[in-house]
């Protein structure tokens, strides 16, 4: 792997990649969204373009950031290999998370139209003959200025207002994994990777009492739940990702005093 061509480079995980990348000594090209690559050799290809928080109002985007521009890429691009980005959402309501699970989707449930444009990507690219490899990925975080993820939100909600209302419940819990463990692991299965579908995640949910009670220790803000809404996702099993290139994230509650002093000292970006 020495030329390597970043999809979706504006994104906050595409960005990172591709940063460290150059720094790795890679030969990095980050074209644009609508960019012809059709005569291009793109080497290995990282496809991070995705819509997260906003999927929900923006049905026909999310769909064509997950499945079409990927089968413009499958269909008339040459490259050794594509490492697609899906998530670990696919695994909500299973009882635990591993690669081999089964998943089940609702179309007419309007929450399942992401893991339905996920899942349509990783089938196209798992089936369409050509070198994929799919990597679901948990909640990824880090400094993350435009982010409405649920992490972001609340961090920026904390700092600025000294006041949480959290939309869901605090018996809630999910996976995160930070985006410097996300981008290493990503360029070591892009290089070398002998399986097909890999889990990137920490390992470890937190629930949103333990993310808010350390938040709250930490800049002394108020915490009122708004409502009783609770959803906790499995365990995320990375047993596959831990043997093969000795996968050892960090727990975002660790992580939580070093993130918080670099959203609050970058305040004019975010505010």
């Amino acid at each position: 792997m020495t030329d390597v061509t970043v999809l979706g480079a504006a994104g906050f995980i595409g960005s990172h990649l591709s940063g460290e990348l150059r720094r790795r000594g890679y030969r990095v090209s980050a074209p644009a969204r609508n960019a012809d690559l059709s005569a291009a050799d793109l080497g290995t290809v990282f496809y991070c373009i995705g819509l997260t928080a906003d999927f929900r109002s923006r049905p026909l985007d999310t769909v064509t950031a997950h499945v079409c521009k990927l089968a413009e890429i499958l269909g008339t691009c040459r490259f050794d290999s594509l490492v697609y980005l899906s998530s670990t959402r696919l695994y909500r309501g299973a009882q635990e998370g591993f690669e081999e699970q089964e998943v089940s989707v609702d179309p007419s449930n309007a929450d399942d139209l992401y893991n339905l444009s996920k899942a349509l990507g990783e089938s196209l690219g798992l089936h369409c003959g050509r070198p994929v490899r799919v990597v679901r990925l948990s909640n990824v975080y880090g400094a993350d200025w435009g982010s409405n993820n649920f992490l972001a939100s609340i961090l920026k909600a904390a700092l600025r207002d000294r006041a949480v209302t959290l939309r869901s419940s605090l018996q809630s819990a999910k996976d995160y994994v930070h985006v410097n463990d996300v981008v290493d692991v990503l360029i070591r299965i892009g290089a070398s990777a002998t399986q097909r579908i890999y889990n990137v995640a920490s390992g470890c949910n937190v629930s949103n009492a333990e993310l808010l009670h350390r938040i709250q220790t930490l800049t002394g803000c108020t915490v009122q739940e708004s409502w009783n809404n609770k959803t906790v996702f499995p365990p995320i099993s990375i047993r596959r990702v831990k043997a093969e290139f000795g996968f050892s994230p960090a727990c975002v509650l660790d992580q939580l005093p070093d993130l918080i002093e670099v959203y609050d000292r970058n305040r004019k970006e975010w505010q």
